[in-house]
């Protein structure tokens, strides 16, 4: 298996010397890392060569460095049932810089991208409608980027009493971020519910 996806790398990096860094096959999975710019043209080569025929998109999705001056990456999953084979490809971008959108050569890639674009913040040139999809409307800021601050904005809920949607600032208490990382039946201090009737027996 790694020696047909050594080879499949091989042929890719070759037909794209210009356009493909390097290739990588690791835990049975093939890696292709792309410039940025182009990684359209990568894309299209996957779904069309003969040797690849990567004709389905199965996620396009983001990773946050914030240490790194091109902090994210844009990580597209392909599919070949042809070949029965996948592959990953992987372009770095910083907050800036758009990276060309797929949208034409993969209609799936529509909502993929403007999810990485409300989650992180990442571009797409030349996408139809690159706009937010999980987030209200109004809603500053990326939440999947590792600087966004947990606390200082708003969520929406239903409120019964009001029968509307009504805002309300979000707070985190300190509380909830500690763990005993314990098993809840060994080695905590206090009772869970149901344990009382557990002591009375004894």
């Amino acid at each position: 298996m790694d020696q047909a996806l050594n080879e499949l790398g091989a042929h890719i990096a070759g037909e794209l010397s210009s356009e493909v860094t390097s290739t990588k096959v690791a835990f049975g999975e093939l890696t292709v890392y792309a410039r940025a710019e182009v990684v359209d043209k990568v894309l299209a080569f996957l779904r069309d060569d003969a040797s690849c025929k990567f004709q389905i998109l199965v996620d396009v999705c983001g990773v946050d460095f914030p240490e790194r001056s091109k902090r994210f990456d844009v990580v597209y999953n392909l599919l070949s049932l042809k070949h029965n084979q996948r592959v990953r490809v992987i372009a770095e971008t910083d907050a800036r810089t758009p990276v060309p959108s797929v949208v034409s050569l993969f209609p799936a890639a529509n909502w993929f991208e403007r999810e990485a674009w409300d989650m992180y913040g990442i571009m797409f040139s030349g996408h139809p409608d690159l706009r937010r999809i999980l987030t209200d409307y109004g809603f500053e800021g990326h939440p999947l980027r590792k600087d966004f601050p947990l606390t200082g904005h708003v969520e929406l809920r239903y409120s019964e009493d009001e029968k509307r949607v009504v805002y309300e600032p979000v707070s985190l208490t300190q509380e909830f971020r500690k763990f005993d990382f314990q098993s809840p039946w060994e080695g905590t201090d206090y009772v869970l519910p149901g344990d009382e009737k557990a002591k009375e027996q004894e």
